[in-house]
């Protein structure tokens, strides 16, 4: 070897350490490890964690998963009701409700066609062995309509047994704002389906009486307050305007009269503006967007400087958001795991403390955050 290859050699040498060692130190500059849990998933969507330390996964063509020991179960659980996989749509997401050991009831939302195309509906079942048994469903949106996007389907159920489902203007904006459809809409039913007496606009002419609040996007994350009890919500805006709001009954949140966003590719103004007399103003909003998707308070002791943060994934830039909030002001955002991990779906904080994450890809993984 002449010394021009061996001074070539060197110098090559010399820059993959410096990139292995500027890769390690990041890492370790963190306050956390990042472990798989599984791989193997296509486009996890939202995952739900079993008593007895299972984990269910929802992947969007829609399959139902079981992974158990850190290890994904090779068959998919059966008796899902039949499910419309287009576009955005295919099984979303999936909760337990809060007495799940006592009555071992799931509920999960999911693309559904019916007269005029599809929507977002949500059923409930009892899991036995790898089979969904007394499926119910308690919900369906309507009107149906064609297209691929904006499907909202997260799911709260509250400590008074409320269940909340956000669902999207399926991308026609004017829907958000009409009270006889479902569309851009958080909906609160009882959590057997019934609609409750005092929803807001029960007794509202041609109202549907789900609605709970109205003027909403394409809302894709939902978490209880861990201290109030309030509902928190955040939903996609257009090119800029992605918000978290406080969801309150019989409130419109604007869309698409008011937003922080513009007109894609052209960047023209959407609406009247950023604000209008009995329209909500957003907690916190991005531009440009983020792209939201899954929410998660923290409320566990493996990080105690993240105690009651909210944690957010972002789609587009495939990162966690960590906000920390001053009562429902939010003082400070840090984004971490930008591009190392990929899409990031759903945000889960699990009862053993961990935070729990889904990427969004072919091969779909969940990953879970322990400290360093």
């Amino acid at each position: 070897m002449n010394l021009l290859s061996m001074h070539i050699k060197r110098h090559v040498l010399g820059a993959i350490f410096v990139m292995l060692f500027a890769c390690n130190q990041a890492w370790a500059d963190k306050p956390f490890n990042v472990r798989t849990i599984a791989s193997g998933l296509e486009h996890p969507w939202g995952m739900a964690f079993l008593p007895d330390g299972r984990i269910l996964v929802t992947e969007r063509p829609g399959r139902l998963r079981l992974i158990e020991n850190n290890r994904l179960n090779s068959n998919p659980i059966t008796g899902l009701p039949s499910i419309a996989a287009v576009g955005q749509g295919g099984l979303l997401d999936i909760i337990l409700h809060p007495n799940y050991r006592e009555n071992g009831w799931l509920y999960f939302s999911y693309s559904a066609a019916g007269p005029g195309g599809i929507g977002t509906d949500v059923a409930r079942a009892k899991l036995e062995g790898m089979a969904l048994k007394e499926v119910q469903v308690l919900f369906r949106m309507q009107p149906k309509s064609n297209g691929g996007r904006h499907f909202g389907s997260r799911l709260v159920i509250d400590n008074d047994h409320y269940l909340y489902i956000t669902v999207g203007e399926r991308g026609d904006r004017s829907r958000a704002q009409r009270l006889d459809d479902h569309g851009g809409s958080v909906i609160r039913l009882h959590d057997d389906g019934r609609v409750p007496s005092e929803n807001p606009f029960v007794n509202h002419p041609n109202a549907r009486p789900e609605i709970f609040s109205y003027g909403h996007r394409n809302p894709q994350g939902l978490a209880l307050h861990p201290k109030s009890g309030d509902l928190w919500a955040h939903e996609h805006g257009p090119q800029g305007g992605d918000e978290i709001n406080i969801i309150t009954a019989g409130r419109n949140y604007g869309w698409p009269v008011i937003t922080y966003g513009v007109n894609y590719v052209i960047g023209t103004k959407i609406g009247e503006g950023t604000a209008k007399k009995g329209m909500e103003q957003p907690r916190y909003y991005w531009d440009p967007s983020i792209a939201p998707s899954g929410m998660a308070f923290y409320t566990g002791d493996k990080f105690p400087q993240w105690r009651n943060n909210l944690f957010i994934g972002s789609l587009k830039f495939e990162l966690l958001v960590r906000l920390e909030l001053n009562g429902t002001r939010v003082v400070n955002e840090e984004r971490l795991l930008k591009e190392e991990l990929g899409r990031i779906r759903d945000v889960h904080a699990g009862s053993d403390g961990y935070l729990y994450l889904l990427t969004d890809e072919r091969n779909g993984k969940l990953v879970q955050l322990t400290p360093n």
